[in-house]
């Protein structure tokens, strides 16, 4: 099918019929893809978890040696990537119900706890629900910015944004607990639109499950290793930084640069499934690289593929990636997609720009897509 544009260079232009046809084409994919499941998606999640094991016993063991520098660097690196296997392929896609179809405790979404300070129930919530339900909303969405950044110009720019790139590498470093905090909405709290009453339940979580990870990793590890205690905890809180760093660059780059979209309340009001879709492919974009790399980023390197189909097992993201992009092809919709570097770089210049009052920068607005809402017949755009 063909698109209309306005102008040369201006807004794509999908009517009802085309949104349609696209939400009816990627339902027939997801069908196809369920369909499929089984052995091969069995053997793949449990060899991930072999392998996480496997490095976090090594980590373990190594830093036994750990008055050797390199041998002390070896087991931060196993444990670095223990812990991000654990979060991104594992925890994560876990928790989004990926497994649940094979009915076993290990994998079931609603049991599943993961090595990290945030409490699932609390983490489902947040992103499972808010942020896949009503993803790059306006008011609905709380990863635009989580409460502490400016991300986008739909965000009315205030003084407090001038620090902006200071806020955005103290929540790299301290990811776990940025993450751990989110359901606080510690924005709202300042702004009198919550009270204190509201997080006891969450301190609750916090308490149990935060406790845990910290006499982990703080305490009774580098108690185990007799007089390497202090080399043992620099290694371990080396190895959350590095685990915390990874995944705040993985999930900035899939949400953040130049060309995702953000939408209103209003725009996205009874929303069709295809419409719904459409805002999916809008507002992500992916990260290309190497097989390696896609597993060490949960794939959410095809953070595209994962908002159209969250609760489909990750490792089948690579295999239906050419086909949603080819499907963006056929209909016009933009595809974002570049090297990490590349993303890394565009993200973070888009946080130091968006620190500044908009009369002093270019605005970041894309030309964007306009839907023609079938509800109405008439045009809203989606910026």
């Amino acid at each position: 099918m063909t698109i209309l544009t306005e102008t040369e260079n201006g807004p794509l232009i999908l009517s009802p019929e085309q949104v349609r046809e696209l939400g009816e084409e990627l339902e027939e994919l997801r069908r196809r893809i369920v369909a499929d499941l089984g052995e091969r998606d069995r053997e793949y999640i449990y060899s991930i978890i072999k392998a996480q094991r496997g490095f976090e016993l090594a980590g373990r063991g190594l830093m036994y040696l750990g008055f050797l520098p390199p041998v002390w660097l070896a087991a931060v690196a196993a444990l670095s990537v223990s812990k991000i296997l654990d979060n991104m392929e594992i925890g994560h896609n876990v928790m989004h119900g990926q497994y649940d179809w094979m009915r076993e405790p290990d994998l079931n979404s609603r049991e599943f706890e993961w090595d990290t300070v945030c409490p699932a129930d609390q983490w489902k919530h947040s992103h499972n629900y808010l942020h896949h339900t009503f993803t790059n909303i306006h008011g609905k969405d709380r990863d635009i910015g989580y409460g502490v950044l400016r991300m986008d110009d739909g965000q009315k720019w205030n003084p407090y944004y001038l620090g902006n790139p200071i806020y955005a590498f103290a929540l790299m470093m301290l990811f776990e607990w940025g993450v751990m905090l989110h359901d606080a909405e510690a924005d709202n709290i300042v702004k009198g639109k919550r009270s204190w009453s509201d997080l006891k339940p969450l301190v609750k979580g916090w308490w149990r499950k935060a406790g845990k990870q910290a006499l982990k990793d703080y305490v009774i590890f580098p108690a185990l290793t007799g007089p390497l205690a202090l080399s043992t905890l620099a290694g371990n809180v080396t190895a959350n930084l590095v685990r915390n760093v990874w995944a705040y660059s993985i999930i900035f780059c899939g949400h953040f640069p130049s060309g995702v979209q953000t939408f209103t309340e209003e725009e996205t009001a009874e929303e069709t499934k295809g419409e719904w879709y459409v805002r999916q492919m809008l507002g992500s974009a992916n990260i290309s690289g190497s097989r390696l790399f896609h597993i060490m980023s949960g794939n959410l390197s095809h953070q595209i593929e994962h908002h159209l189909f969250p609760d489909l097992p990750a490792n089948r993201y690579p295999d239906i990636a050419p086909e949603v992009r080819a499907l963006c092809e056929k209909y016009g919709l933009p595809y974002h997609t570049g090297p990490l570097h590349t993303q890394l770089l565009d993200v973070w210049r888009k946080i130091f720009v968006l620190a500044l009052p908009p009369r002093w920068v270019k605005s970041e607005q894309a030309p964007g897509v306009i839907v023609v809402r079938q509800k109405t017949t008439t045009e809203v755009g989606a910026r």
